[in-house]
């Protein structure tokens, strides 16, 4: 059986070499692909490229293995494992040269679903930073090989909290509503646009929590295990067992947990 720390190290191999791809490319421009969701949520031709290089060497490496990608949707393997991948996070801020931007890559174990899978390794590249993000389960998390924590309490000025919206416009007044509900436990709050990095933060005691709606598989699944690792909460409305799910992602020192998310779920 592969353990957590040889699937972290291939995590690990791959973002950097993904991660790299995309950097060339954006200084070499960025051509937009197509639209997804909405008007304003986009693939880059960048984000195509960078997932086909990804599958590219799990074949590679890991034939038996499924798949899960933001681009290229899902591939069950014949394994017990799965990789979760979203090539580009923030797309739209890597498109305006924004560099808030990453690789995001976790291999989970079970039913290829987040209601059920349970997180093994998981690696968050920031090329423009060169910040690498790591994890295995039970093994903790670093950043460029120094180990992280969370905040396990806000200060007294209050928590340094991150959020984002969604592309549709008909959710905004529903999510600025739920910062109105957020902001009494807040000293301030961050937009950075990139989930994974929200995570990753979070995990670094950079954020002392998070919160968003409408997050898929893969832009969680790398993060949630940096939190974990690093000591802290992960959870959410909208998946099974109180994961994160589409209906609310929240992630969190000890301390704060409990009260971010029921201010962000309205309870």
């Amino acid at each position: 059986m592969t353990q957590p720390h040889e699937l972290e190290a291939l995590a690990v191999d791959i973002a950097r070499e993904a991660g790299e791809l995309a950097r060339v490319r954006r200084t070499q421009g960025v051509a937009i692909a197509a639209t997804k969701s909405a008007i304003a949520d986009i693939v880059t031709e960048a984000d195509r490229e960078v997932e086909a290089l990804i599958r590219a060497r799990l074949r590679a490496e890991r034939p038996g293995d499924g798949f899960l990608g933001e681009e290229s949707g899902a591939e069950r393997g014949t394994t017990d494992l799965t990789w979760v991948v979203d090539p580009i996070d923030g797309t739209v801020n890597y498109a305006y040269g924004i560099p808030a931007y990453a690789v995001s890559i976790a291999v989970v174990t079970g039913e290829p679903d987040p209601e059920s899978w349970r997180a093994v390794a998981a690696a968050v590249f920031s090329p423009a930073a060169g910040e690498l993000f790591q994890a295995a389960a039970n093994g903790g998390a670093t950043l460029n090989g120094d180990r992280l924590a969370v905040n396990a309490e806000p200060t007294a000025a209050g928590a340094l909290l991150a959020t984002g919206f969604g592309y549709d416009p008909s959710t905004h007044a529903g999510d600025l509503a739920r910062v109105a509900r957020v902001m009494p436990l807040a000293r301030d709050l961050r937009r950075i646009g990139a989930a994974s990095l929200d995570f990753a933060y979070v995990a670094s005691g950079r954020l002392d929590g998070y919160f968003e709606r409408g997050l898929q598989p893969w832009d969680h699944a790398a993060g949630a295990l940096l939190v974990t690792e690093a000591g802290g909460r992960v959870g959410g409305v909208g998946s099974g067992g109180g994961r994160p799910g589409r209906a609310m992602s929240v992630a969190a020192g000890p301390g704060l947990f409990d009260a971010l998310l029921a201010a962000a779920i309205g309870d």
